[in-house]
């Protein structure tokens, strides 16, 4: 299954009963309104367990990855899981960001030695995880624009709230809240810039 550009049904069709998210929230929190082309088609039958969109709001974000079914090998990545020598859950779970969540679909594209890097090249593999990170948390009312990462180059934002684009990669939903962070799931995995053309 592949995520299409330029179309947002088939984008959201394919989403469609793989992301357990519910938009129930209790009390207006903003979670209850997350933005997207896929956000209409998430699954409304399970709003209290985990992966559902009231556990991720009281979830640290490693955790709130961690219970996201289509967020498992972004979790694994993050947690030493993909590559021992590589563990940011303290890191996440420890400020406030806004994180450009990979599906699993979208890692499943990368090429095979991409992966095999990865598991093996620490650097490497925090350069990318960090590139998909920006300190504090950026509503879809403000986020569009150049926004520095953890990894030090930025990221370009664009497109209206229900249709953001961050560099080539479309959100699927957006704006979703875990207890320190919020969470924009995309279709695509960022390439960072060579270190040499970060922006100071």
């Amino acid at each position: 299954m592949r995520f299409v550009h330029h179309q947002a049904p088939a984008t959201a069709l394919a989403v469609a009963g793989l992301l357990v998210l519910s938009n129930a929230a209790a009390g207006g929190d903003p979670a209850a309104n997350p933005i997207g082309p896929a956000c209409a088609y998430y699954a409304h039958e399970v709003p209290t367990s985990a992966g559902s969109m009231a556990d991720t709001a009281q979830q640290p974000l490693a955790v709130a990855v961690s219970h996201n079914t289509q967020l498992s090998t972004l979790s694994a990545a993050i947690s030493g899981k993909l590559n021992p020598a590589v563990n940011l859950v303290d890191t996440l779970n420890g400020g406030q960001f806004t994180v450009f969540a990979p599906v699993d679909n979208a890692f499943s594209r990368l090429p095979r030695d991409t992966v095999d890097a990865l598991r093996t090249d620490a650097a490497r593999l925090t350069n990318l995880l960090t590139y998909h990170v920006v300190p504090g948390q950026l509503s879809p009312d403000n986020i569009n624009g150049a926004h520095k990462t953890l990894q030090g180059s930025d990221l370009s934002i664009t497109g209206p709230p229900d249709h953001i684009w961050v560099n080539d990669a479309l959100v699927l939903c957006g704006g979703i809240r875990s207890a320190n962070a919020t969470i924009y799931l995309i279709d695509t995995v960022l390439t960072p810039p060579p270190t040499g053309d970060r922006v100071s």
